[in-house]
């Protein structure tokens, strides 16, 4: 199926009103297209009708005036050609669900959610065309804290789809001066990254707790990068999309900026607190976390070593000692680099 080029000013559907999804959403607004924005919390949606600022989720960030916030999901994707969902991975297929009857045939349905679902170890664009079948899908993924795009700093991010025609309907429709939008058809490639670097952000997250330094964690992130690009090119993604935007650049992001919630986490924990300790009180969703315990079973589905998924799923689900993890890996039989594990 064809998807024309988007008109000056169409009508979109951003699902889910965290940082990402409102970033999205005001970007969408300020490239002229009439967004309506879902969001379950009443409080969220009241803030952002009023003041133009979603309190809860990207404070500080004024948002476009013609943006709109509804928590009326029927609401949201009442003739929207393109729908763009950002809710947390846990709970993407139930949301989906609960709306499906309300797209429009035509729509283009994008996914900003990053992760595996942990069930059915699924990607977020496969759970979403599970749910509506009938809808072209393209993962949008990249290097992008949700308050540098909404403070339009310059960006560069991805949208993949199997379909050339919607990933090109999405990149016309985001794009703008400071969000500079590629296009590829390795969805694969592009969602793995996507969910995989968080789960590397909280491990040196960890290494930061610790109060390790620089050589630790430049070794993490080229090992981490490795178990990456294994497991997506034995799943069938191209090798390169690791080296690109959705790996590479996402990866060194979010283990490296201090906006990164995964990394938070992770140096929490390297710093002596329990999973539960850390995540308590936290409005927002680590996915590191939920996609450390799909990524292992997922590697180990296809049978591709990933020692530093391991390492994190044992400090973080089997109690085990950050600093006894990491004699582990390094004590790990010598070998040559590209030799696959």
């Amino acid at each position: 199926m064809m998807h024309p080029a988007p008109s000056a000013r169409m009508r979109c559907a951003v699902i889910g009103a965290g940082a990402w999804g409102t970033a999205i959403a005001d970007r969408l607004a300020r490239n002229g297209h009439a967004v309506r924005l879902w969001a379950r919390e009443e409080d969220v949606v009241a803030s952002i009708n009023s003041a133009h600022l979603n309190q809860r989720f990207l404070k500080d960030a004024p948002l476009a005036p013609t943006l709109v916030a509804t928590s009326d999901m029927g609401e949201a994707l009442q003739n929207a050609v393109l729908v763009v969902y950002a809710a947390p991975s846990h709970v993407l297929r139930a949301v989906v669900r609960s709306g499906a009857e309300f797209i429009a045939p035509s729509a283009v349905l994008a996914v900003a959610t990053k992760g595996i679902e942990r069930d059915t170890l699924a990607l977020m664009t496969d759970v979403v065309a599970s749910e509506s079948p009938t809808h072209a899908t393209v993962a949008f993924s990249g290097p992008s804290f949700a308050a540098e795009v909404a403070a339009q700093q310059p960006t560069a991010i991805v949208a993949a789809s199997s379909v050339p025609s919607a990933a090109a309907f999405l990149q016309l429709a985001a794009s703008a001066p400071a969000l500079r939008v590629y296009t590829t058809d390795d969805v694969i490639g592009v969602e793995l990254g996507g969910a995989l670097k968080n789960v590397m952000a909280v491990a040196t997250g960890i290494l930061e707790g610790l109060g390790m330094g620089f050589n630790p964690r430049a070794a993490l992130i080229t090992r981490g990068l490795a178990e990456m690009t294994r497991l997506g090119v034995a799943l069938g993604a191209h090798p390169e999309t690791f080296a690109g935007l959705a790996g590479l650049g996402d990866l060194v992001l979010t283990c490296t900026g201090s906006l990164s919630r995964n990394r938070a986490l992770g140096v929490a924990i390297g710093q002596g607190q329990t999973l539960e300790e850390a995540l308590a009180g936290k409005d927002t969703v680590a996915e590191g976390v939920l996609n450390a315990q799909s990524a292992r079973a997922l590697a180990d589905r296809a049978g591709v070593e990933m020692p530093i998924i391991e390492a994190t799923h044992r400090i973080l689900f089997d109690g085990q000692a950050p600093v006894e993890a990491i004699a582990e890996l390094m004590a790990r039989e010598l070998r040559a680099e590209r030799d696959g594990g």
